[in-house]
């Protein structure tokens, strides 16, 4: 349960929270190259997911600054071991170096430093950082959304044929054999898919399985603060914390495109059960 003083910490740190991001996005800026490959080092990690130095330059320097803040936290990052103490931790700092760190390499602007945190498993702060599109998200629970300091909020679309609709292609063409709707280009970044549904840039997402508590955590609370809605494929909210924070097919939308939305993927889940 949250306590009441910590609405009022959170809000404290957000300020710091944000420029600890700004100047991390510019660690990162100085070793991206818009349209080119990176002047960073990279390498892959076990399993093969890619890594360079940015993300690790970019890791140390928020944990150090984030301790400064709050030595009591505990810590869950995608770069950094996981250590289980977190799990005992009222608080805990959920951090994504770079979200995107395929798209940071090729020269894609979309990718994120994305920081959220956590009390008793519930985001209370979060700040999701894209220098290279010039967007810098933030949310405080119960306090709203901003993008670039603006107030922001979900679109209003209603209607599934009208809702523009971002995620990985299989998804989507499963979700189209239940009803039209717009396909959006996948975005490489779950972090900016949520946001981009949270500034009504685009209506709905959809997440394929083993995203991490880190791609989502911060994005989540700006995308709930906005008017949206981040859920399992069953309508269940998304914890986090776990001892594995490892998460299934998920899915994202303003409050309006839920229904139809919702119908639809039950159509779709059952269609792919009967073919099983």
């Amino acid at each position: 349960m949250m306590q009441p003083n910590s609405l009022p910490l959170a809000r404290d740190l957000l300020p710091a929270i944000r420029s600890a991001c700004l100047e991390a996005g510019q660690l990162a800026l100085d070793l991206f190259r818009p349209g080119e490959k990176t002047a960073a080092r990279t390498w892959s990690k076990a399993g093969g997911s890619p890594v360079t130095e940015a993300d690790i330059g970019v890791d140390t320097f928020l944990h150090i600054r984030l301790a400064e803040l709050l030595p009591a936290a505990g810590w869950l990052s995608e770069e950094t071991a996981d250590d289980a103490l977190r799990l005992s931790r009222r608080f805990v700092w959920v951090v994504d170096p770079i979200d995107g760190t395929r798209a940071y390499m090729a020269g894609s602007p979309d990718w994120a430093v994305c920081v959220a945190l956590l009390e008793d498993g519930i985001p209370i702060a979060g700040v999701v950082h894209a220098p290279a599109s010039r967007a810098s998200y933030a949310a405080l629970r119960g306090g709203g959304a901003s993008r670039n300091d603006a107030p922001i909020r979900t679109s209003g679309v209603s209607d599934l044929a009208a809702a523009r609709i971002a995620g990985p292609k299989p998804m989507l063409d499963a979700l189209a054999r239940q009803g039209s709707f717009v396909a959006v280009d996948k975005i490489p970044s779950l972090a900016l898919r949520l946001t981009r549904i949270a500034d009504a840039s685009i209506d709905a997402g959809l997440v394929s399985p083993d995203s991490r508590d880190w791609d989502l955590a911060a994005a989540d609370l700006v995308l709930s603060e906005a008017g949206g809605k981040l859920t399992t494929a069953e309508g269940a909210p998304v914890r986090y914390n776990q001892a594995h924070p490892v998460h299934g097919m998920l899915v994202a939308s303003g409050a309006a495109l839920l229904p139809p939305l919702d119908q639809a993927l039950r159509r779709m889940r059952e269609a792919i059960s009967e073919r099983g």
